[in-house]
């Protein structure tokens, strides 16, 4: 039987599809490519959707969903169980850990403060921070495009997923001493001379949000972004370990093939905080970067400031805060992705911010989960019209070091 309205749900291996009445919007665009609004494209695979998400939890993530919001419209994928001990079927109104999804976030501020003419990107962060850098070329859109070249802390701090991630599980760090961690070993690159993905530089973009306005990074991300889109399920608690309400508990896939996941729910993200400490869901993170996208959220020209990107790889360009993927089908769509201890999101959309997808995974450290997540863009923008023939894809790479998740 078919209607305006469907609903399938199970525990592990079922899938929850259903399409109801919610608006939307989303990102923008930048493409090499033609860009193409919602109403263009193809409507969403919804069923080639799911299975990619049968797909994730096959390698071996607990549960994954997947929601899609386009205008009026709401397409909603669920597998697995949020919790492997009460086998609790996933939802997507879980709330979950974002991890580098906080980077727009960040960004957002502080392109508002630009907004406001109380920072100029050009301007060395050392105009605001004195002698907090040890290079005064280090300007404020170097640490926003990731293009500073201060060494990314997590490299050491994560060198071993699982050991590294006890260490500092109920840790709480000063943002001084997370910089201090980079700045004992030496740069990747001259200021603005290439892209070197860093955590590092949202740390700086954290120091900035509150030196600027006095405030904690918490207050400006709710009295800035929160509250103004009504994000009734997105939180910033550190140092607070837990994730308020229903949510998705997070696994961390063991460094030693066999061992168990380590259940990493309960976490300070005091290694990461401006970086990657929002909690939020699928619907939030959709409204969040459909209005970013529609510029609810800063004014024209910081938005075509955020898409000046830098190419990363053959599919991957980074802005400020933002990223843009280049897809099969021919088009491009913006956001950002998120690993943190226990969690995988993709979190993207069109250019008119009328499409968006965020599709999460309670799983982290492994590649074949982080990979078979990415692949949600596809059914989600192209439909049935992707490609056919085999596109090279770069393999994804975690933005919590290890750069190279683990092979499970």
């Amino acid at each position: 039987m078919v209607s305006a309205m469907v609903s399938r749900s199970a525990v592990l291996g079922a899938v929850a599809l259903s399409l109801l009445a919610v608006p939307a919007q989303a990102a923008p665009l930048k493409a090499r490519a033609h860009p193409r609004t919602a109403d263009a494209l193809p409507a969403p695979d919804t069923a080639g959707l799911a299975a990619t998400l049968r797909s994730v939890v096959a390698k071996g993530a607990p549960g994954a969903m997947a929601r899609i919001d386009e205008g009026a419209k709401v397409y909603r994928t669920t597998q697995g169980v949020a919790d492997r001990m009460s086998r609790r079927a996933i939802t997507t109104a879980d709330r979950f850990r974002v991890g580098s999804v906080t980077k727009t976030f960040s960004a957002v501020v502080l392109l508002q403060l630009v907004d406001e003419h109380r920072l100029a990107l050009d301007a060395p962060v050392n105009r605001y921070l004195p002698g907090l850098l040890p290079d005064d070329r280090i300007t404020v859109r170097h640490v926003l495009s990731h293009r500073s070249g201060l060494y990314d802390y997590t490299n050491d701090m994560f060198a071993s997923s699982v050991s590294g991630f006890e260490a500092v599980r109920n840790k709480v760090f000063t943002y001084r001493q997370l910089l201090d961690l980079s700045l004992r070993k030496p740069r990747t690159n001259a200021p603005g001379a290439a892209y070197s993905y860093s955590n590092t530089n949202f740390v700086v973009a954290g120091m900035l949000i509150e030196k600027l306005t006095g405030h904690s990074v918490k207050a400006e991300y709710e009295n800035r972004i929160v509250k103004p889109l009504g994000l009734t399920g997105t939180f910033y608690v550190h140092p607070d370990t837990r994730i308020p309400g229903q949510h998705a508990n997070g696994y961390l896939t063991a460094d030693r093939a066999g061992a168990q996941p380590v259940d990493a729910t309960e976490q300070t993200v005091s290694w990461a905080q401006s970086a990657g400490a929002i909690i939020s869901t699928t619907r939030d993170l959709n409204t969040f970067y459909s209005a970013l996208a529609g510029g609810k959220l800063t004014s024209a020209a910081r938005l075509a400031d955020m898409e000046r990107f830098t190419r990363v790889n053959s599919n991957t360009s980074y802005g400020l805060g933002l990223r843009r993927r280049d897809l099969s089908c021919g088009i491009s769509v913006y956001g950002h992705t998120g690993a943190v201890q226990g969690y995988y999101t993709y979190a993207f959309t069109t250019k008119d911010g009328k499409r968006s997808l965020t599709a999460v995974a309670n799983a982290s450290n492994s590649s074949a989960v982080l990979n078979t997540l990415a692949e949600t863009l596809e059914p989600a923008f192209c439909g049935k019209q992707r490609s056919a023939r085999r596109v090279h894809t770069p393999l994804e790479r975690e933005d919590v070091a290890p750069a190279a998740p683990r092979e499970q």
